[in-house]
């Protein structure tokens, strides 16, 4: 629609249903828009409908607002909103006024995976014009000049690919991609500048997964990966530089030569990881398609990316991270990282201020934790005191409980809870939930601890036994009483606390409930093997405790 035809537009807006937000304190109102271009004589040539909605966000409304005034206020300011719907807009604030924030007990939803952040514009992207895609075969010819002029070609290139509207006709211009390849090949080692905004150029677009095949083409994928392995290796000769200049502090022209190698070395590292960052968001776009995938990994790609685990660029380590843990779930790539040392590098990140990357690392521990090598390895490197201290934060007890459940698994593993404050933490959580079903994850992770005689002590401290056994009968939960039963088991003190208990496990053996439970209970009886316990006393109900078994057709192991 030109300017100069705007008088022919009419617009209409009807107003449809109003809700309430399903999580924050807003409104939703939804409305339709239709659009119509009238000729000459006021005749509709085209019309047009769209369905639109807009959220309507009260961040001042609390349990002291005065519903009905802040309503007049809504439906005054929103012009899409009738007056006569007054009302009900007083009847959904009401509603949000009143409605309960959701819990933060053990029930509370953990953190979702997130994406690695999107890139945005690093140093050395600035250009003092504005791109044009008009300007498209000015910029070529840029490609084929001295280095300047090829990375201020690249640069405004980039600025045109990074917007998804150029992209089609970008992908269109043959000379355009094959002088960017071209120049890419024959000068990433010149330049990081150049080779980082090339990257990137192809980054916008392995955004979009129908552009993949292009970028296949020209062989970016490997070209990427042969940069990363150069880069890195130019690392280790930095390190190594940087290590034989700080041998001598003392030495005076010694520390002026290493002052300023580190400022080079700093500097170096910027722009060293603005490449690999780029590079490696590149891959892993194109790790999308799996024989893709399958390819990086013939080319070594997780000996890059655990190598890359050392760096301190969290931008840097979201992405690297994101990408093993997405690696990580076929049993190849994860037997690359037990031949490195994938779970040490691992462990210096647990824990860390940066949400994103804490989230996304304990993810990768729980992928690995299935392989009973790498469990070992998180416990020799100092991860289960780690793992402990994380149930008490709300945003990843659960993922941090699952890793810890996959270590109990372990006989050997079993014992080092007791030197922890874990057991502690889980008994709290149990007795949290009051008469409310425990979380199968907890209970299970419970289960395996009791297995251990030194943590079935600390589980039985106080009043712990006491208070399993009371909550175990009144509910008749059968995974409580597994886990009694696992506690039964250990000779010595343990049995003699289950001596004022054997009259309640008969009764429950006796009384008519579910199978699980009994079962547990009578094999909890079956390792109390006591000398001074008195089953004598027991014997007069034995005949009908027989009875009762044989009826059920049970055999206890």
């Amino acid at each position: 629609m030109q300017p100069d035809e705007s008088q022919y537009l009419k617009r209409k807006c009807r107003t449809g249903d109003i809700d309430v937000h399903p999580t924050e304190k807003a409104l939703v109102v939804h409305y339709e828009v239709e659009a119509s271009i009238l000729g000459e004589a006021g005749n509709a040539r085209h019309e047009e409908k769209k369905e639109c909605q807009k959220i309507i966000r009260l961040r001042s409304l609390n349990a002291s607002t005065d519903v009905s005034a802040l309503a007049r206020k809504v439906v005054e300011e929103c012009k899409i909103i009738h007056p006569s719907k007054l009302a009900e807009v007083e009847h959904l604030l009401l509603y949000l006024q009143n409605r309960k924030k959701p819990s933060s007990k053990l029930e509370k939803k953990e953190k979702k995976p997130s994406k690695p952040r999107e890139l945005l514009p690093f140093e050395g992207m600035e250009i003092d014009e504005e791109a044009n895609i008009n300007k498209t075969d000015d910029y070529i010819e840029l490609l084929y000049e001295s280095m300047p002029e090829k990375i201020r070609g690249s640069t405004l290139i980039l600025h045109l690919a990074r917007n998804p509207d150029n992209l089609e006709e970008l992908l269109h211009n043959k000379t355009l991609l094959g002088a960017l390849t071209r120049v890419l090949r024959e000068d990433w080692k010149h330049s990081v500048e150049l080779a980082t905004t090339i990257i990137y150029v192809f980054f916008c677009f392995s955004s979009f997964s129908q552009f993949h095949g292009l970028i296949t083409h020209y062989k970016i994928g490997l070209l990427c990966m042969n940069i990363i392995e150069h880069e890195l290796k130019k690392y280790d000769l930095w390190q190594d530089e940087l290590e034989k200049k700080s041998k001598d502090p003392e030495n005076q022209s010694l520390q002026k030569e290493y002052e300023k190698t580190l400022k080079k070395y700093q500097s170096f590292l910027v722009k060293q990881e603005q490449l690999l960052r780029v590079a490696f968001y590149l891959l892993l776009n194109l790790s999308e398609d799996t024989r893709t995938e399958l390819k990086m990994r013939n080319k070594n790609i997780v000996h890059l990316l655990v190598k890359s685990l050392e760096r301190e660029n969290q931008e840097l380590l979201v992405l690297v991270v994101s990408f093993l843990k997405k690696l990580s779930i076929f049993l190849e790539n994860k037997n690359d990282m037990a031949e490195m040392d994938t779970v040490e590098k691992l462990a210096r990140l647990v824990p860390c201020e940066q949400e994103d990357l804490m989230n996304v690392t304990l993810r990768l521990l729980l992928n690995l934790s299935f392989d009973t090598g790498l469990r070992t390895k998180m416990v020799h490197v100092g991860l289960l005191p780690k793992l402990t201290a994380l149930l008490g934060d709300d945003t990843y007890k659960h993922i941090a409980m699952r890793i810890l459940y996959h270590i109990s698994v372990d006989d050997k593993s079993k014992s080092m809870f007791a030197y922890t404050d874990c057991i502690p933490q889980l008994m709290q959580m149990v007795f949290e939930h009051g008469e409310e079903k425990i979380d199968t994850e907890l209970i299970s992770f419970c289960i395996n601890l009791a297995a251990n005689e030194t943590n079935a002590q600390i589980i039985c401290e106080g009043n712990g036994l006491k208070m399993l056994m009371k909550r175990a009968l009144k509910l008749k939960e059968p995974l409580m009483m597994k886990m009694i039963r696992n506690i039964s088991q250990h000779d010595g003190p343990l049995k003699q606390l289950f001596i004022e208990y054997v009259g309640d496990l008969a009764a429950q053996i006796k009384q008519e409930g579910g199978e699980e439970f009994v079962i547990e209970c009578l094999g909890t009886m079956a390792n109390l093997t006591i000398p001074d316990l008195d089953w004598e006393l027991l014997l007069k109900d034995l005949h009908s405790l027989l009875t009762t078994i044989n009826a059920r057709n049970w055999y206890v192991l």
